[in-house]
């Protein structure tokens, strides 16, 4: 059990083998495992807990970091949260970020102000910023800006795409590139990967779009089978569900 000694600053306790063993002018921070917070030097007011927990931070402040090798990466982000085994592990510089679950936001290097709750949330986004994932692999794969996904899967397989909402499991599992679309329910355009500004609201609704654009679909399996058809309106359990374009 090693203390940090006489590099000790106000309000600092470092618990743990090399535990803010670089510190010189940062004060308020808390470092606890071996190994945490080891390369804060001016940084001030973080709070490491578990091996390797912001190791490479120097001149980050405000972060909180809690699991294995959380944090990691980081170097100057700031008012960062990441708790949970590789969360939020690959951060360099990005700020603002909440990250809750294993490897949440793992791969984030510069992209600020994402919430990811929930195993594999948003685990592979790198610059992508202003996302909320929550849920197992939620928004697993995305690069894209100001997506919402809540839902096992939603949203799961996005990458560039920006400004979807996709609330239920599966809901808009396949979508990479779309963008602009709403889908509320379980499995509510799942399967579309390009079509864009459309909204499904209903379990299955619009469920077999795949390239079509600007369709609206409220209720059970609404528009369930279209694939390329655009400009539809279908309200109403079963509406349209037969129609294909």
């Amino acid at each position: 059990l090693d203390a940090i000694g006489a590099n000790a600053q106000t309000g600092t306790i470092g618990i743990g083998h090399q535990a803010l063993s670089a510190l010189t002018s940062g004060a308020g921070n808390v470092a606890v495992g071996y190994q945490a917070a080891t390369a804060i030097i001016s940084g001030a007011n973080n709070v490491a807990v578990g091996h390797g927990a912001l190791v490479a931070t120097n001149t980050g402040y405000g972060n909180v970091s809690i699991g294995k090798s959380s944090m990691a990466a980081n170097t100057t982000g700031y008012w960062n949260i990441g708790i949970g085994l590789n969360s939020l592990d690959s951060n360099l510089g990005g700020a603002g970020n909440v990250a809750i679950g294993k490897e949440a936001l793992q791969a984030n290097t510069s992209a600020n102000d994402n919430v990811a709750i929930g195993t594999y949330a948003l685990k592979v986004n790198v610059t992508g910023g202003a996302n909320v994932a929550m849920g197992f692999s939620a928004l697993a794969a995305n690069t894209g800006d100001n997506n919402t996904a809540v839902g096992t899967n939603a949203l799961a397989a996005n990458i560039g795409a920006d400004n979807n909402t996709a609330v239920g499991k599966n809901a808009l599992l396949n979508n990479t590139t779309g963008s602009t679309n709403v889908a509320m329910g379980q499995s509510a355009l799942q399967t579309n990967i390009s079509g864009s500004a459309n909204t499904g609201i209903g379990r299955y609704s619009l469920l077999s779009n795949n390239s079509a654009d600007n369709n609206t679909a409220v209720g059970l399996s609404a528009l369930q089978e279209n694939t390329t058809g655009d400009r539809n309106v279908a309200v109403g359990a079963l509406a349209l569900d037969a129609n294909i374009g």
